[in-house]
């Protein structure tokens, strides 16, 4: 496993995030005492020790495209933007794909930014990650370009097999943040962001056809916590900090055992790892922006703060953002 060590990616681009948002489903499933799923009973002790006491559970009106215009509208609102002045519009999403179209377009149709250039990303867990790099490129490239909204939406529910411990972890979500281009060279804002791919490792979670359900194999919490460590160390060293420099690290939750192998391999105190996951559990590619968006509506996550935020992901994919807020 090798991480890129090219020199920092962002800094000075000017790549801010302006606006977050989030939706979650109106169904919200009580995971606290015994819990009966899928026709399935899970003893009170199993269920507390997944360390997941809620989740939300989309309807089937709650589409991927349902929550992601309103993750996308609360974000644009956020930050005080127009629908229509929207550049670029990135969707991830993993759990719901289809042949064609591509969602995305929809999304953009239905905000109101039918001028934007709309597509779709995957990179399982890592698609937040994902997107916003891409959207980074675009806007650099693209002098003229100012504006991306970037939206991550999973409806994780649908991939956990009946009756399986994932009913009692994997939740529905849809977060979403304004990227936006201004003045070169201002301090903070996006720094730096790293994706790589460890092709070896690509069957350690699948999900494939008929079914679609999620089938770990028992490495993948070592390789998730590997793979984190390694995200870290690259985008730290690279911009010349330690783990210390961090205020928050806002990873993508994968379980309480990846959770703590991370906190011990950063030696991060506690009150720094900032996650939802007991409230809301695993929400796959959406897990990283709602929770950008609920801690900041709650004055949990500053301005001025520095964050780290790292993902792994089926491909085996892992990566990161280094952001100022």
């Amino acid at each position: 496993m090798r991480v890129r060590t090219e020199a920092r990616t962002w800094t000075g681009s000017g790549l801010r995030f302006s606006g977050f948002g989030h939706y979650y489903p109106r169904t919200v499933q009580d995971n606290t005492g015994g819990v009966t799923v899928g026709g399935r009973y899970h003893p009170a002790e199993v269920v507390a020790d997944l360390g997941v006491r809620s989740l939300h559970v989309a309807a089937e009106d709650e589409t991927v495209e349902y929550m992601s215009v309103r993750a996308a509208r609360a974000a644009l609102a956020g930050g005080g933007h127009a629908a229509q002045d929207t550049d670029l519009l990135i969707l991830a999403n993993w759990t719901d794909r289809q042949w064609i179209p591509e969602i995305a377009p929809a999304v953009a149709a239905r905000l109101g930014a039918e001028s934007a250039l709309a597509f779709d990303v995957c990179g399982a867990c890592t698609g937040f990650v994902h997107a916003v790099q891409t959207a980074a490129s675009f806007l650099t490239a693209h002098p003229g370009w100012r504006r991306a909204v970037v939206v991550a939406a999973d409806r994780f529910s649908h991939r956990a097999r009946p009756g399986s411990r994932g009913r009692l972890v994997f939740g529905d979500a849809a977060g979403a943040v304004v990227l936006e281009k201004g003045e070169r060279d201002r301090p903070g804002g996006l720094l730096d962001s790293v994706l790589d791919c460890d092709a070896a490792e690509a069957d350690t979670v699948a999900a494939r056809p008929p079914e679609g359900w999620l089938r770990p194999r028992p490495e993948l919490i070592e390789l998730a916590v590997r793979s984190s460590l390694r995200v870290a160390e690259a985008l730290l060293t690279r911009n010349d900090m330690k783990s210390g420099d961090i205020d928050r690290l806002v990873p993508h939750p994968g379980n309480n055992r990846i959770h703590q192998g991370v906190r011990d391999g950063l030696d991060l105190p506690a009150e720094k790892f900032l996650t939802n996951f007991a409230q809301r559990g695993n929400t796959g590619c959406a897990s990283i922006p709602i929770a950008l968006s609920e801690f900041s509506a709650a004055g949990a996550l500053r301005p001025g703060e520095l964050v780290l935020s790292t993902a792994v992901g089926s491909g085996w994919y892992y990566g990161g953002l280094l952001y100022r807020l």
